[in-house]
């Protein structure tokens, strides 16, 4: 084996341990959207009747419309939740070993993208487990279509997540900074509804939401689960991961700090 997938598998185990161990953040992770699916959807379904409204004419009940949606919901939370993670390790100096090792930097923080990426797909499906059981079903070939958009849509957030750690110095400033982007990235998408009923209301907020990259990983891991390709999406997805991680890498470039 080598050196590259000795420390791949380290960290993704690390990951692994920390997140078994924190049995309230899984806890978290599915009551969340679970809330969303069984409380608010009532309130949205009755005033979008998406399901009589083309083209979503596929989609029975709204609760469906939205559970990809809640999907990305699980990737974006915990993304933020590994990147504050990234900067507890950073004040108790972990962070500094790790970074310290003879393995490449960008190598190292692939690696923890992978690792949070790893953790969310198993809360996803989870999550998707939890509400087969409660009536919301798909194509059995959806589930295992959705995997490849996961992987996609995962890393994108988890580099955002690793840009925004890397200008955060406290862990107390972080939290403040999560509910500064978490929530405006999940609202401005088409997670809880579509674009086109949002042009009816105001052409501007249809154009923002339109250049979000959390709506694009939403509607390629819509697209995936009912066995359909969104090629614009997954452009803009991969192009937001590049720009995002080359972002991440600048902020953990160590001889910036010394010039500064």
């Amino acid at each position: 084996m080598s050196a590259y997938l000795i420390v791949l598998r380290a960290i993704i185990l690390r990951e692994a341990f920390r997140f078994v161990g924190q049995r309230s953040r899984f806890i978290a992770a599915l009551v969340r959207p679970l809330l969303w699916l069984v409380v608010f959807a009532a309130g949205f379904r009755a005033a979008l009747g998406l399901s009589i409204t083309p083209p979503y004419q596929t989609y029975t009940t709204y609760e469906v419309y939205i559970v990809p949606g809640l999907c990305g919901m699980i990737l974006l939370f915990n993304s933020m939740q590994s990147s504050l993670s990234l900067v507890y390790d950073r004040e108790m100096g972990s962070m500094r070993l790790l970074l310290t090792s003879p393995m490449p930097r960008w190598w190292l923080l692939v690696c923890r993208l992978l690792a949070s990426t790893v953790i969310s797909i198993l809360q996803v499906y989870t999550f998707l487990a939890i509400v087969a059981l409660y009536g919301i079903r798909f194509d059995p070939l959806g589930y295992l279509a959705i995997l490849p958009a996961l992987l996609i849509a995962g890393p994108m957030l988890g580099a955002l997540g690793l840009a925004l750690s890397s200008t955060i110095r406290q862990l107390e400033n972080f939290a403040g900074v999560m509910n500064f982007v978490i929530f405006p990235m999940f609202f401005l998408s088409s997670a809880l509804y579509p674009l086109w009923k949002m042009a009816e209301s105001s052409e501007l907020l249809h154009d923002i939401c339109a250049v979000n990259p959390f709506t694009h990983a939403v509607e390629l891991i819509r697209f995936a689960l009912y066995l359909q390709f969104n090629g614009p999406a997954l452009g803009w997805t991969i192009l937001a991961t590049a720009l995002l991680l080359a972002l991440a890498l600048w902020g953990y470039d160590p001889t910036r700090g010394m010039r500064r």
